[in-house]
């Protein structure tokens, strides 16, 4: 049986590295918050090959101190706490000292970086663990990582790495969600010589929603705010026109920090269907009217049509459901009902409440808002009104 032994520093940080380094995007998180918490107004992440190959990360922040550059490559090295008392009110994104030590163990990596009040900056270069130099250059102020071979020395982890398509798409929804977090800042992301985002850094988060997700998402968002009792909530919730069928589209953020959370998520959820009642009941009764009046006009069904009338106010669902029509073949379809009782399904709304009561209305009376009005109540509950009746019979 082998003799138990401690293993050297070069051997353990490779191990540890697996912690915090696990693809490319876990190197650009960590050195993005890191000039985050440099106080950068402008950062640029730049890959090649999904950042396997190649990544630069270069901010405008304070620069590291030529006499702290080594330092800052050791493990559990950090400026941002001092004892476990500070903890308790860290403000920081990072804390932890891991991250310089882990990346450089596991490629090859060059440090340009200058503070404000030095005449030179430094190049440091280091490669699994080992350092390789150190001088000055010339060198604007803030910092500039260049990670080249990520998993060079390590074959089975690089093994373990998707597709440079998928890593890079990682590295973009990283980008994304930082830019989110922190629309004070300028982010831009370059990938393979394109540049597919480029932040203004304006402070205003809307303007950061318009540029990653587009003219019809920003136009239709509710502005949410809440502050008491020391805490402070702000985001934007989107209308019912623009919801969508998963939760893709929705980002949470404490402190700065995105966090995934089903407690947050479900508290969200439920606010905003108190709001705004159940769209896909709504959405429902309108694809039922649209398919009415297309039978009632032309006696068929062309998919096109009723897209145009269902998502009118939506030209980024239209395209949606245009590219899953597109799939089947499916976008150009003119549909004829098979007999006489396929058409009379579709003649009036069937609604049923969750307290047992079911409505009828036929479709005329449906699309007519003075006779029939359906209204969302401040408690999320929903009112059906009837008009101008002028006598009730039964039977």
């Amino acid at each position: 049986m082998s003799k138990i032994q401690v293993l050297d520093p070069i051997t353990i940080d490779k191990i540890a590295a697996g912690e915090v380094i696990e693809r490319p995007a876990s190197v650009v998180k960590e050195l993005v918050e890191n000039a985050i918490d440099a106080g950068a107004t402008a950062i640029v992440v730049e890959i090649k090959e999904g950042g396997i190959s190649f990544m630069r990360i270069t901010d405008n922040g304070c620069g590291i101190e030529r006499d702290d550059v080594r330092s800052a490559f050791l493990r559990h090295s950090t400026s941002k706490i001092r004892s476990v008392d500070d903890l308790v009110h860290i403000g920081s994104l990072g804390f932890r000292g891991e991250a310089l030590s882990s990346i450089s163990a596991v490629a090859q990596v060059e440090l340009i970086t200058k503070t404000r009040d030095q005449t030179f900056g430094t190049l440091y270069r280091i490669a699994g663990g080992k350092e390789e130099d150190l001088e000055d250059t010339g060198a604007p102020d803030g910092t500039t990582f260049i990670i080249r071979q990520l998993f060079y020395n390590t074959p089975a982890r690089r093994k373990f790495l998707k597709t440079p398509m998928t890593e890079a798409s990682h590295v973009g929804d990283l980008m994304t969600r930082l830019a989110l977090s922190h629309p004070h800042i300028s982010f831009q992301f370059i990938n393979n010589g394109q540049s597919k985002l480029h932040t203004s850094g304006n402070g205003k988060l809307k303007d950061v929603i318009y540029h990653i997700y587009g003219r019809d998402i920003a136009a239709n968002l509710l502005k949410a705010e809440y502050d008491a009792k020391g805490l402070k909530v702000t985001g934007f919730l989107g209308k019912p026109i623009i919801s969508r069928g998963n939760r893709n589209f929705e980002n949470y953020y404490v402190n700065g920090r995105y966090v995934k959370s089903k407690i947050v998520t479900k508290a969200v959820e439920q606010v905003n269907k108190k709001y705004y009642g159940d769209e896909d009941t709504r959405r429902k009764m309108e694809v039922k009217q649209a398919i009415y009046d297309e039978l009632e006009e032309k006696g068929s069904l062309e998919v096109e049509a009723v897209k145009e009338k269902v998502f009118k106010d939506s030209p980024q669902m239209q395209a949606d459901l245009e590219e899953k029509l597109e799939k089947y073949n499916m976008e150009k379809e003119v549909v004829r009902p098979k007999s006489e009782a396929t058409i009379k399904k579709f003649q009036k709304q069937h609604l049923t409440t969750d307290t047992g009561i079911e409505i009828t209305i036929p479709m005329e009376e449906y699309k007519d808002p003075e006779k029939v009005e359906f209204i969302t109540n401040p408690d999320g509950t929903i009112s059906v009104l009837i008009k101008n009746i002028g006598h009730l019979s039964t039977r």
